[in-house]
């Protein structure tokens, strides 16, 4: 499900003729050895490529566009070893389409003081040619993020790893599709939006999709597939027979079984990793997709319920910006209010993704009291601890926003036998009170994406390459 480990970042050096071959000699040289020590730290996600030492307006330009046209490049890393003349890097900055790291570094961490002479001043001017640098990006009012710090530092190198995950989400954007099982849920207002805005914006292809399609895929799925996955699942999950029959039992989760193979096999045809189907028109289906819907997004596909496009494809980008470690869509569901205790509960009918359980997944089979249909299996289990980030993006008409807040994942205080789903709780940092009106006054929406492995840096980092409004509702 997951296509990213072919990306490469290329590392680009500014330099210039003023002090001859041999200083040039020495900047290639130093920049092809950071890159080798980053390459082999371990701390960056994806390889470092050095490319060259950019010296004039025409090779920066020549190589910013064959990034642009280099699949196989998520961004553009650029360091300023000696001074270098801004004015060199205007058109190729302007030309450039992918994202841009601008690393304030130098190659040695401390002044020589016994043997500094102004050779080396002359040969090492990152101070100097970093701020030369950094104008003309604020001049060009690039949404460039700027690192500082020795290249060694263990705290740089994860800066960098969590911003290539973010240029590569970004890179990905513009490759998700979401299929969408009827239209959305009648009467909501905030899971609307529009669709060729976001299309332009965020490169997201939304289409929609007669449940009959899905209905055919379904009902296409070979009982060897379906006996094979049931096998399987025994092995990774408790099953809880309850109150049910063995026969029910066994029929609910198969059906499910079918539905995922079903989703799965029409979404890989058409080429969607994303999707989000609607309670409200079921028609043709046993049952509301739960442990369906819950295995897929355990693959990294994106899903929201009752048609929200907009958050099943958040939820896709989020899961590659975390390489879909404990990333899932979430709703609001109801509040502990008690001082001391305050937490929202987050859950769903079904469908909460189980890369978030602290515990075993059981797969039990319930009554659902919306939909009508036959009772589904789903996964059950308590979510996690830990600091997390909670997002959602909304349409207000003429613009997108992005919003979140950081948040404290907690665990349920007590049991809770008659509420068969996942379960998750969290408290927003700021407090329960002042995070919720902060949510509320901008009209934050119900479906969200929780992230224990995302932070508000990297989303601030996302919607500057798009150029879109975040807020963080600390701020």
């Amino acid at each position: 499900m997951f296509n990213t480990e072919n990306y490469k970042f290329w590392f680009i050096t500014g330099s210039q003729f003023l002090y001859g071959p041999e200083v040039l000699d020495k900047v290639e040289a130093d920049a092809k050895d950071i890159v080798d020590k980053l390459n082999e730290s371990g701390n960056l996600p994806y390889p470092v490529e050095f490319k060259l030492v950019a010296t004039t307006s025409e090779n920066i330009a020549g190589v910013m566009k064959e990034a642009n046209y280099d699949d196989s490049v998520a961004g553009v890393i650029t360091w300023m070893h000696t001074f270098s003349p801004a004015k060199n890097w205007i058109r190729g900055t302007q030309l450039l389409q992918k994202p841009l790291l601008h690393f304030a570094t130098q190659y040695l961490e401390e002044l020589p003081y016994d043997d500094i002479d102004f050779d080396y001043m002359n040969a090492n001017q990152s101070a100097h040619g970093d701020r030369e640098y950094a104008f003309i990006n604020a001049r060009l009012q690039l949404n460039n993020k700027i690192v500082y710090g020795h290249w060694a530092d263990e705290e740089v190198q994860t800066k960098i790893g969590k911003w290539m995950d973010v240029a590569v989400a970004y890179n990905e954007s513009f490759k998700i599709k979401v299929a969408s099982f009827a239209d959305k849920m009648r009467n909501v207002a905030v899971t609307d939006g529009d669709k060729i805005e976001a299309q332009i914006k965020f490169g997201w292809r939304v289409d929609y999709w007669a449940m009959g399609d899905l209905v055919e895929a379904v009902n296409n799925v070979s009982e060897e597939d379906i006996d094979a996955k049931y096998e399987e699942l025994q092995k990774v999950y408790d099953f809880v027979v309850g109150d049910n029959s063995p026969e029910k039992f066994e029929h609910s989760v198969k059906y499910q079984i079918r539905e995922y193979f079903g989703l799965k096999h029409f979404m890989d045809e058409h080429g969607y990793t994303a999707f989000t189907d609607n309670f409200e028109d079921l028609y043709g289906l046993e049952q509301l997709p739960g442990l369906a819907s819950q295995l897929l997004m355990a693959e990294g596909y994106g899903f929201a319920g009752e048609g929200d496009w907009k958050t099943a494809a958040l939820d896709r980008l989020m899961k590659i910006m975390s390489h879909n470690k404990h990333t899932v869509f979430m709703e609001d569901y109801t509040l502990d209010l008690r001082k001391g205790h305050e937490a929202i509960l987050g859950s769903h009918m079904l469908e909460v993704d189980p890369t978030i359980a602290s515990d075993k997944p059981r797969v039990e089979v319930h009554p659902l009291d919306i939909g009508d249909k036959a009772d589904p299996a789903r996964l059950v289990f308590t979510g996690m601890e830990g600091d997390a980030v909670d997002a959602t993006l909304a349409d207000y008409g003429d613009e997108f926003k992005l919003m979140s807040y950081d948040v404290r994942g907690n665990k349920p205080e007590a049991e809770m036998p008659l509420l068969p789903v996942a379960k998750q709780l969290w408290t927003p940092k700021q407090g329960l009170r002042d995070g919720s009106v902060g949510w509320l006054t901008l009209g934050g929406g119900h479906h969200t994406v929780l992230s224990f492995d995302i932070d508000s840096e990297q989303l601030s980092d996302l919607s500057k390459m798009f150029g879109l409004t975040y807020v963080d509702i600390k701020d």
